[in-house]
């Protein structure tokens, strides 16, 4: 894997955010949740994965975005560490379910220990 966030890693059918959302299970390591479906994709990538933030706990736009870049580079760097070698396919949501703005450093350091989490509950 490169480390990259390209299109074809992004999480964007609806379908399949509805069904992850019903039938995925979920792994919370404050203030990230991480809700993840085993799935098949059709263009052969391992893992799709998107982002979100409460618009209840963070009204302001600017807000949201920023804590949605600070998710998405977060992953984009942290990837190829823990997902270099994995074979079956998921889909991934990452909630950031916290009630303050985070510093890059703690949603770095709370993304790796997710991450594995999810690793030791998978394998």
């Amino acid at each position: 894997m490169i480390l990259s966030y390209s299109n074809k890693e992004k999480l964007k059918s609806k379908k399949l955010i509805g069904q992850l959302f019903a039938e995925g299970k979920s792994i919370t390591n404050f203030p990230l949740r991480l809700i993840y479906l085993e799935t098949h994709f059709e263009d052969g990538s391992k893992i799709k994965t998107g982002v979100s933030v409460s618009k209840k706990k963070f009204k302001r736009a600017v807000d949201r975005n920023r804590i949605k870049r600070l998710l998405r580079e977060a992953y984009r760097l942290e990837k190829q560490t823990y997902f270099n070698n994995i074979t079956t396919q998921y889909a991934f949501m990452i909630l950031y379910i916290g009630n303050e703005k985070p510093s890059f450093e703690k949603v770095s350091k709370k993304m790796k220990n997710l991450f594995g989490l999810f690793l030791d509950k998978v394998s």
